[in-house]
């Protein structure tokens, strides 16, 4: 692939000032827009359209409305003094009404609009006083340009110093440019889905004659849609691929340390912990790399999957390393983890940024023995004098706190290292294909025997007193209860002031020694020193910012409050109410909100309301927030697409990701007809990652 980009795409990545009407300033523009060359163009669709058909009368329809009609031009009525409206007087098939201009130059006015001629003209009428009037009208045509106004107008998003008119010719030229290209997509899924021709569809998209020309589902925009996820899923698939290329290690477990650990749980692994463990195992055995997501419910035991994996890379004679986003999960993992590897008589240890000196020198010198043979801790992990043995497995916990980069570099520590990541967050199947499609998939969709679900329980803010009554009650008969506070837009500062604000009116009221708190801005040591004290039951309530959203595990605390719980995420919401329910006692979260609740806010609430299944929290939250929204915008690395609607097209990745893996399945360098043609799309997608992955192939 060397070649670089096909001839036959030239036209489209040339400048967009060779396009007509297009001069430097226009060009400058819109490349503010991202708008480059002509290719930019073809794909940016129109938003919406204008019914332009011409009617008889402007009462044929019913205002304020955009109308076509024929008018035959009356008197000017000049403004009496500057500043003030100019006004023509038109008669259509069945009444009068006015045009109105404001700041419009007298001769230019007569020379389009001469009195007793006619015209056809096109603009959004509204009634005024009891007048019918167009301002501005849109367009003003004599009889032998009237053919040339489109029955249905298309409508672009704009970018400031482009009018929709030069936006219109722009498109159209770019349109004349573009060539007829091979099919890409696999001929049965073509014929299947009765698609129109890549060309054909661009066309049609470009030219709508109707609003259902606009809805996901209109064959062309479907087409052009499933293109983009194509070219997406084939970049997916050549990186996986491409990994795998990258011998693994065969890492088999003999099962022995495995056996003491299950023999020493108080229950049985489900059914899923037991086909996702099969299902790792099985990859470390096999002669490819591992690069394995693990999905999981909030409570439903991914921890115990991960250190099963872990003790069978430790049978087979390798080293583990277990990755957190935070110091709080790192240490939770270790402390949940402890009594197992000790069932087991393995040696587990934390690196943390807060380990130093001599303390953290042996930390050094056991992993790089390979005395130390499982690793949890924070990115501390990945910095350069970190030496292991024989690292064969990484897991990455909470995988979108982290960079890819992050990811990769601690893959590196170790010689062909088998990668699993690990997520609470339940992520609707677009999005999880979106976003690591090139990994495969264990899914925990079952909770451990004598689960109960969480009672979830709406209150108003104006009745916090009684919140407060009903804590107090709770913590005299033993019980432990977060207090989650207000989510302030992206101010660490100003949640810490109302955190700290919260936790001094709750000493008040329950008494100073039983209220703790914690958040993002308390030094570790603090902020240890606070969950520590909950953990061990000293304090009964622990006031919080969203730091406690994922892992911490404290089995007697059953009461979740969230404060202004209408400015928290779907998804943020159910891993905050995860925090409880984690003993065999009912557990409660109650939501207070602020009101009155807006629609979308109101809906959320009902949902988390309505069920405890994260499956279908996060599809809904997926069609409330959007896509950047629910993996969060700056680490998801969700790509960008311009058509292809994530939320509505879940069927379309899926179908993109069976195509793109078949394709390479049976055409692993992209050489037949077929993979020809793909090489053109991913080019014309500018999928520069799988266009360096098949040069170097």
């Amino acid at each position: 692939m060397s070649a670089g980009r096909p001839e036959i795409l030239f036209p489209l990545f040339s400048e967009t000032t060779a396009l007509n009407g297009v001069g430097p300033k226009i060009g400058q523009a819109l490349a503010k827009a991202g708008i480059e060359k002509p290719r930019d163009l073809i794909f940016t669709l129109p938003a919406s359209g204008i019914d332009r058909r011409v009617r008889s009368s402007i009462l044929d329809a019913t205002l304020p409305a955009v109308v076509t009609v024929q008018v035959v031009i009356g008197a000017h009525q000049k403004p009496p003094r500057s500043g003030r409206p100019y006004r023509i007087m038109v008669q259509d098939a069945k009444t009068e009404f006015q045009l109105v201009f404001f700041h419009a130059r007298e001769d230019w006015l007569q020379k389009q609009l001469p009195s007793g001629q006619s015209r056809l003209i096109s603009g959004k009428v509204e009634v005024f006083d009891g007048l019918a009037q167009m301002v501005h009208p849109d367009h003003i045509l004599v009889d032998h340009e009237a053919e040339g106004l489109p029955e249905y107008e298309p409508v672009y998003p704009l970018t400031a110093g482009v009018v929709q008119k030069t936006m219109g010719k722009a498109v159209a030229s770019a349109l004349e440019r573009t060539p007829d290209l091979p099919e890409w997509i696999e001929p049965s899924v073509f014929q299947k889905q009765e698609w129109p021709d890549w060309i054909d569809a661009l066309l049609a998209a470009h030219a709508p004659r109707s609003d259902a020309d606009f809805l996901p589902q209109a064959k062309h925009r479907a087409r052009l849609a499933y293109d983009e996820l194509l070219a997406h899923q084939m970049t997916l698939a050549l990186a996986r691929a491409n990994a795998r290329r990258a011998r693994g290690r065969t890492t088999v477990g003999t099962g022995v340390l495995q056996s003491k650990v299950l023999a020493n749980l108080p229950y049985s692994p489900t059914g899923a912990q037991t086909r996702a463990i099969s299902e790792i195992t099985g990859d470390m055995a096999g002669p490819l790399r591992m690069s394995r997501l693990l999905q999981g419910d909030v409570g439903s035991g991914k921890t115990l999957v991960a250190f099963l994996a872990m003790l069978a890379v430790v049978e087979a004679g390798g080293q583990a390393a277990l990755m957190a986003p935070t110091e709080i999960l790192a240490r939770q993992h270790l402390e949940s983890l402890q009594p197992l590897a000790e069932s087991a008589g393995v040696r587990l240890d934390i690196l943390t940024g807060r380990d130093k000196g001599e303390a953290r020198n042996a930390k050094l010198d056991g992993l790089e023995s390979g005395d130390i043979q499982i690793l949890t801790g924070t990115h501390a992990l990945f910095q350069k004098d970190v030496a292991f043995a024989d690292l064969r497995l990484a897991i990455i916990d909470e995988q979108h706190r982290f960079g890819v980069r992050e990811r990769m570099e601690l893959g590196e520590k170790g010689r062909a290292v088998d990668s699993l990541v690990m997520t609470a967050t339940p992520i609707p199947r677009s999005l999880a294909l979106a976003h690591y499609g090139d990994m495969d998939l264990s899914v925990l969709d079952e909770k451990p025997a004598g689960r109960k679900p969480v009672e979830t329980v709406l209150v108003s803010s104006g009745r916090l007193d009684e919140v407060v009554e009903r804590l107090r009650s709770a913590v005299k008969d033993g019980r432990q209860v977060y207090w989650v506070c207000p989510l302030v837009g992206e101010s660490e500062v100003v949640e810490m002031t109302a955190a700290e604000e919260r936790h001094r009116a709750l000493r008040v009221a329950l008494g100073e020694d039983v209220v703790g708190l914690v958040h993002g801005q308390l030094p570790p040591a603090e902020k240890d020193a606070a969950m520590a004290s909950f953990v061990a039951g000293e304090t009964s309530v622990l006031v919080a910012t969203t730091v406690i959203e994922v892992g911490v595990n404290v089995p007697r605390a059953t009461i979740m409050v969230v404060e202004q719980a209408e400015n928290f995420g779907l998804s943020q919401l159910h891993q905050l109410r995860g925090r409880v329910g984690r003993g065999s006692e009912v557990s409660t979260c109650l939501l207070i909100y602020d009101p009155p609740l807006g629609a979308t806010a109101r809906a959320r609430l009902e949902i988390m309301r309505e069920t405890n299944d994260g499956f279908r929290i996060a599809e809904e939250d997926l069609r409330l927030r959007g896509a950047g929204d629910v993996l969060g915008v700056q680490q998801s690395g969700l790509p960008k697409f311009r058509i292809a609607d994530l939320e509505t097209q879940t069927d379309l990745m899926r179908m993109a990701q069976d195509d793109a893996r078949l394709l390479l399945s049976k055409d692993p360098d992209l050489s037949s007809s077929r993979g020809q043609a793909m090489r053109v799309l991913l080019y014309l997608m500018e999928q520069d990652r799988a266009i360096r992955l098949l040069s170097v192939g």
